[in-house]
């Protein structure tokens, strides 16, 4: 009995010697995302932090360099605002003449000169608007089949000046110069499924890309219900699709309206799974061999609308 119990002792020993070294911390995040009508500061414990009411779903928000928030209040309203609450700056999209319809704010951008990017529905255009509320650049948008709500989804300044903005209504990314010229298109297609309607259902409703630092175009495809990378020649070169993911205890995951997408200095990728249901999880952190290794699975705070997050644990450069 002794020399058992010698080895359990001398088992337990080694194990708590070397479990420190080989043990892989659990991914956790702290991040602040909008639904259930409020905006919120998640902690990496899943606590909240900070929150402020907004009845309004955004489909984009940021934290500044100052620390502040660039928020999505209302359907043309962005707000900046301290972590006190205090709003510091203000900007309201309104119909330009002869446009006489709704006006609304699916993308905005502060930029590294100050000056604020947003892109406008029905207008139709891309302005850069500096802390004065004067309009300092106009880029005209081409859109052959205006919708107020549709034109755009989230739209990005690249860092050669040119602007990529995902169409939503024509289904399509285009990048377009400094004088509104489409300079490279990628076209969205049904990726051989039937289309469907509703939220949950399958399009070309695009949400979201970003240039990555290899030259290719990473898109969160909407109702597309997956997220792909296509190279310049407009081919796609990876991609997760509808159901290939898992949780790490091997349920399904199942994929409706891919939305925010970020890319971690890690290579990781995070993005939106917006109108999917509680039996998935709102946000999903995959590596590039596609395993899932952080989920937002928080329907107490938030609910099935969540279309806007910004991770503010990260440390290094991320693509968003």
């Amino acid at each position: 009995m002794q020399n058992i119990n010698r080895r359990y002792f001398l088992a337990a020993l080694f194990a708590a010697a070397v479990t420190p070294a080989f043990a892989q911390k659990p991914v956790t995040h702290k991040l602040i995302a909008q639904d259930k009508g409020h905006i919120v500061v998640l902690n990496e414990k899943g606590e909240v932090e900070w929150e402020v009411a907004c009845g309004f779903n955004s489909h984009d928000l940021s934290v500044l360099p100052n620390g502040n928030f660039l928020l999505h209040m209302g359907p043309a309203t962005i707000v900046e605002m301290t972590k006190d609450k205090k709003e510091v700056w203000k900007w309201e999209s309104k119909p330009v003449a002869p446009y006489t319809g709704r006006v609304e704010i699916h993308g905005y951008q502060r930029l590294k000169n100050g000056l604020t990017m947003i892109a406008e529905t029905g207008n139709k255009r891309i302005i850069e608007v500096d802390k004065d509320g004067k309009i300092v650049k106009e880029v005209p948008l081409t859109v052959e089949r205006p919708d107020s709500h549709r034109d755009t989804r989230r739209v990005r300044k690249l860092d050669n000046g040119n602007y990529l903005v995902a169409h939503e209504g024509l289904g399509c990314v285009r990048e377009y110069d400094d004088k509104g010229k489409i300079v490279w298109e990628y076209v969205i297609d049904l990726n051989n499924q039937p289309a469907t309607g509703g939220h949950d259902g399958h399009g070309t409703n695009v949400f979201n890309a970003l240039r990555l630092k290899n030259g290719n175009t990473l898109i969160g495809g909407g109702n597309n219900n997956r997220v792909f990378e296509v190279n310049k020649e407009g081919k796609v070169v990876w991609s997760i699709e509808r159901d290939e993911l898992k949780r790490p205890d091997g349920r399904p995951i199942h994929l409706c309206w891919v939305t925010t997408v970020q890319v971690l200095p890690n290579g990781n990728i995070a993005f939106g799974n917006t109108h999917s249901g509680p039996e998935n999880p709102q946000i999903i952190e995959v590596t590039r061999d596609k395993k899932v290794v952080w989920m937002l699975d928080d329907w107490k705070t938030f609910g099935n609308d969540l279309c806007a997050s910004w991770f503010l644990d990260v440390k290094g450069k991320v693509i968003r």
